[in-house]
């Protein structure tokens, strides 16, 4: 939005979205939407491309990375993930793929994580749709290259946001972290926005298919 964008976005927060859009300055959109509802997604960006035009970048980062133990996932459970982490993903792609054929081009940039990476534990469902993350930013980037339309992966590693700092972040914790990363700080959320910044421009204009980590050096 600072640097002139017109942004549409979608959230389950309507409280928190609207304080957010009566703060931004220009033209820009929200519309409530549960993207685990197919149908609802749709009609999301449907509303959003109708009051802002056709997207030209689609930013997939939704996402939930609640712990779980392995034991006592039940199929439903990893269904709700894989719909939470996931299969929005997908069909965020799909609603916008024919504007971006339609203007001769593209970004899209789906969020992954490095905790697959990692081996992480302590959360089987979330590392298992976040690295099928990895496979659908490659298939749909080979599909929808000859549109111009690239489809890239944005790695963040442990970011400190508002809600890693609620619920996970110790001094132990970080600590432990930073001794694994090659770099010996947190790593705050704008580094991401930077690089997503950077996908959404014409500057990376000749990438596509590709993973760009920002996750300190943890890997």
């Amino acid at each position: 939005a600072k640097q002139g964008a017109k942004v549409g976005f979608v959230d389950m927060d309507v409280a928190g979205s609207e304080a957010l859009l009566a703060k931004l300055e220009g033209t820009h959109s929200f519309a409530p939407c549960d993207l685990r509802d197919i149908a609802a997604l749709k009609a999301a960006f449907a509303q959003l491309a109708e009051t802002l035009g056709p997207a030209e970048i689609l930013v997939n980062n939704a996402a939930r990375d609640d712990r779980h133990d392995w034991r006592e996932v039940t199929p439903e459970y990893w269904d709700e993930r894989q719909n939470n982490n996931l299969r929005h993903m997908f069909f965020a792609i799909q609603a916008v793929a024919d504007g971006m054929i339609a203007a001769g081009g593209g970004s899209i940039i789906n969020m992954g994580s490095n905790s697959w990476w990692e081996a992480g534990g302590g959360f089987p469902a979330y590392t298992t749709a976040k690295a099928a993350v990895h496979g659908l930013t490659r298939t749909m980037a080979r599909d929808l290259g000859d549109h111009r339309i690239r489809v890239n992966t944005v790695v963040p590693g442990w970011i400190m946001t508002e809600r890693q700092k609620q619920l996970w972040v110790t001094p132990e914790a970080l600590a432990k972290q930073i001794d694994r990363q090659c770099l010996p700080d947190p790593i705050d959320p704008v580094y991401v926005a930077r690089m997503v910044l950077f996908l959404a421009s014409d500057d990376s204009a000749a990438c596509s298919a590709q993973n760009f980590m920002v996750e300190g050096g943890s890997i």
